[in-house]
């Protein structure tokens, strides 16, 4: 019978990326059953680490018996100090710039625009960043499984490629002379942040 995890995320993208990580292991990867209708939690840990811990065993409240996975993830600039960082989703928020109620969910631009705007000054060399995500899995309100994985690059002085999500675009990988908005999703799970750190998950979870 094929492990099933409830993934806490509405995210399509993280979805997907999950999925893809776990079809090869007979993982089955569904979003927690009326996700929607769940107040979410506060977000106000000062790590990867403590929010995705949050999230996982807050949520797994509402799956009894049930693993319920959560991550934490996002973007380290180090000419930035290592911003955004935790608020790698809400850097253009925390800059005053918020969507127009009726408008399309522009998040993910702003927040490259933001970044952009942050870092004209930064020559190239100095432009190095990272992806990194924290899991963890709980289970009926109490964390079971940790794992953690970052993939190390550059920020471009403007968007490449039309795939991926966040910071895609803006975010290259120099071994492979491309953004990560400009492979495929295998390969991008082959070697992103959070790809990594699904495997590390997944031995725990087969045990």
């Amino acid at each position: 019978m094929a492990l099933r995890l409830y993934a806490a995320t509405s995210s399509q993208g993280k979805l997907n990326d999950f999925r893809t990580a776990a079809q090869a292991y007979s993982i089955s990867i569904d979003p927690l059953p009326a996700l929607a209708t769940i107040p979410a939690p506060e977000e106000n840990g000062a790590t990867f680490a403590a929010n995705a811990t949050l999230k996982a065993v807050y949520y797994s409240r509402f799956a009894p018996g049930a693993l319920v996975l959560a991550d934490d993830s996002g973007l380290e600039v180090d000419a930035l100090g290592g911003e955004p960082g935790v608020r790698s989703a809400r850097f253009a928020a925390d800059s005053g710039m918020v969507d127009s109620p009726d408008a399309n969910d522009n998040t993910d631009v702003w927040n490259n625009i933001v970044l952009l705007q942050r870092m004209t000054a930064v020559p190239e060399a100095q432009r190095t960043a990272r992806y990194r995500c924290v899991l963890v899995a709980a289970r009926d309100g109490l964390p079971f499984y940790t794992a953690e994985g970052s993939v190390e690059g550059m920020i471009l002085v403007a968007p490449r490629g039309t795939g991926g999500f966040g910071y895609d675009p803006l975010f290259y990988l120099p071994d492979l002379d491309r953004t990560m908005a400009e492979i495929d999703l295998a390969t991008k799970l082959s070697l992103s942040h959070r790809g990594r750190a699904f495997a590390s998950l997944l031995p725990m979870l087969l045990l």
